[in-house]
């Protein structure tokens, strides 16, 4: 059970970390072109759905989502912020252009995950790529940046500069990513540094607190981790485990085995992986299981709104604030 319990908590974490990593390595909310190869660096048309249109989950919003954010907003405050740092910089006399967001988009709306939730659940997709992901989401749109002086990281920061993981002091530990930083010095051409850098200057000016999107993903996996335990989900995915080695596919267990073993090493599906997959959703569908699962999960998600109401009511209304702020600085900077 101790495996299982990890194994969900990465599910419903997943596209937490993917939102978190694409907003930061992304571009803008606006379309623009790649001059390197002409590609859009922004394409909308990849971004996730907020709601599956097609597939096992199509129309399935799990009650906790209320209290997610969504790509789209993620994206809206994380370019705000990118805005008003390098605002900030120029007010020290750097010009610093950062990457824009929303270029590498995660295959989920949020950190609900409901696409893969329970598994592959797209019929369509899984005859096209077995269980990996289709590849405009497999592509990475890289944006250069020049590289940073150690005052220009104090100012962005409000830090030294990070040592390279690779580096060694003679008679000392490998340096770690991110590690033996010190506070930044006072000012910079006169001016004094903002607490943070102005990377805290532009959180705090949109008001962002960094807590909330953990509290609303570690619910969401606690929650997909007791729906396993429960009688109907247990029967529903033993059934889909017979139906399963009915088809061939001896010894999985759940819906995950299936993923570990379909999932490819290089990314590109092979004919017995689709194969794999396009039983495993038939299988699914034959069983019900995403509809159980997603029903009690459902039950279990409604109980913890109830426990944590007004936590949660708070964290929505922040969320709100958050992206009406950055929808504001993003207008003003239009201007």
């Amino acid at each position: 059970m101790q495996n299982l319990k990890r194994t969900a908590t990465a599910v419903a974490l997943t596209a937490s970390a993917l939102l978190v990593s694409a907003c930061s390595a992304g571009t803008s909310a606006h379309t623009t072109q790649n001059a390197a190869d002409g590609r859009p660096i922004v394409n909308k048309e990849n971004w996730p759905e907020k709601i599956p249109t097609s597939g096992l989950t199509k129309d399935l919003t799990l009650p906790l989502e209320a209290y997610m954010a969504s790509y789209e907003d993620q994206v809206t405050v994380e370019q705000a912020a990118d805005d008003l740092q390098q605002s900030c910089m120029k007010d020290y006399g750097i010009d610093l252009t950062l990457p824009r967001a929303g270029a590498n988009p995660p295959p989920s709306d949020n950190d609900a995950n409901i696409e893969r939730r329970y598994g592959i659940t797209d019929r369509g997709e899984a005859e096209k790529y077995g269980y990996e992901l289709p590849p405009a989401l497999q592509e990475h749109t890289t944006q250069p940046m020049r590289d940073l002086s150690g005052a220009e990281v104090e100012v962005l920061t409000g830090h030294t500069k990070p040592e390279p993981p690779n580096a060694v002091k003679a008679g000392g530990p490998v340096a770690a990513p991110n590690r033996g930083t010190k506070p930044a010095r006072a000012e910079y051409n006169g001016k004094k540094l903002k607490t943070g850098g102005c990377v805290g200057w532009s959180k705090e000016q949109l008001g962002v607190k960094q807590d909330d999107p953990t509290f609303v993903a570690q619910l969401a996996g606690d929650s997909l981790v007791q729906s396993m335990k429960d009688d109907k989900v247990v029967k529903a995915t033993a059934a889909w485990s017979s139906c399963m080695d009915g088809k061939g596919h001896a010894g999985l267990a759940d819906p995950y085995k299936a993923m570990d073993q379909g999932v490819t090493n290089d990314g590109k599906p092979t004919q017995k992986s689709i194969a794999l997959a396009v039983d495993d959703i038939d299988c699914k569908k034959q069983t019900d299981l995403v509809k159980i699962w997603f029903g009690v999960e459902s039950a279990i998600q409604d109980k913890q709104i109830a426990d944590h109401k007004s936590r949660l009511t708070g964290i929505q209304e922040q969320h709100g604030k958050e992206v009406t702020a950055a929808r504001e600085q993003m207008a003003d900077s239009a201007q």
